[in-house]
């Protein structure tokens, strides 16, 4: 008697041994699939600047200097298929005429796909490497300077920049709704970063300050 139970309380053990066995092994090659996924991924499409997203963009690329100019824009892990990028710069805080669009600062198209970044400083009216420019709110075909009201609350510019599987067959000076319905059924990935700036607001402080303005 004594002996069967001792088998059978082997003969349990046993099993459990077993389970617990296949419920490790079955982990570890959860976690091996997961991390060869992770490893096999392909990286993040993601744009960076002269300033991080949501931070405060420097004073140089603004209308607070008189000679202002473009910042540097740099990106990384474009999607597989990259014909050509585009480039928008706008504010989304106000709309001219009380219009469907916002106010656009900068657009760009038939960036070279196997370019990672777009110097700083280009110039309006020209064409580097093959780049388009088009209308800004101003009506130049190159960069419109962030430039909100004097003392107002600051506002929000964004970067998109959108990797493309063709390039874009449009004249410079073609306006932002232009190129959006060209690259419509086109776009592979879009990437964004957004900056800040005001008139006559302190750069250091100006998040605890945002609410008591305007």
């Amino acid at each position: 008697m004594r002996m069967t139970v001792r088998m059978t309380m082997l003969n349990v053990l046993m099993v459990l041994m077993s389970l617990m066995t296949g419920a490790q092994k079955a982990a570890a090659q959860q976690l091996s699939a997961a991390q060869q996924a992770a490893t096999t991924a392909p990286p993040a499409f993601e744009m960076t600047s002269v300033y991080y997203d949501e931070d405060w963009i420097p004073v140089q690329y603004t209308c607070g200097v008189p000679d202002s100019l473009s910042p540097r824009v740099q990106w990384t892990g474009a999607p597989s298929g990259t014909m050509s990028f585009a480039l928008i710069f706008h504010d989304p805080d106000t709309a001219p005429a009380k219009g469907a669009m916002d106010v656009t600062h900068w657009i760009l198209w038939n960036i070279p796909a196997g370019s990672a970044e777009l110097s700083p400083g280009v110039q309006p009216d020209t064409s580097p490497d093959g780049i388009q420019q088009g209308k800004s709110v101003r009506g130049a075909n190159g960069y419109q300077p962030p430039c909100p009201p004097v003392g107002a609350r600051p506002h929000h510019y964004v970067f998109e920049l959108y990797a493309l599987d063709a390039k874009v067959d449009l004249p410079a000076g073609s306006t932002r709704a232009d190129l959006l319905k060209a690259i419509d059924g086109h776009v592979l990935g879009k990437s964004s970063l957004v900056g800040i700036f005001g008139q006559k607001v302190d750069d250091k402080t100006w998040r605890w300050d945002l609410a008591k303005l305007p």
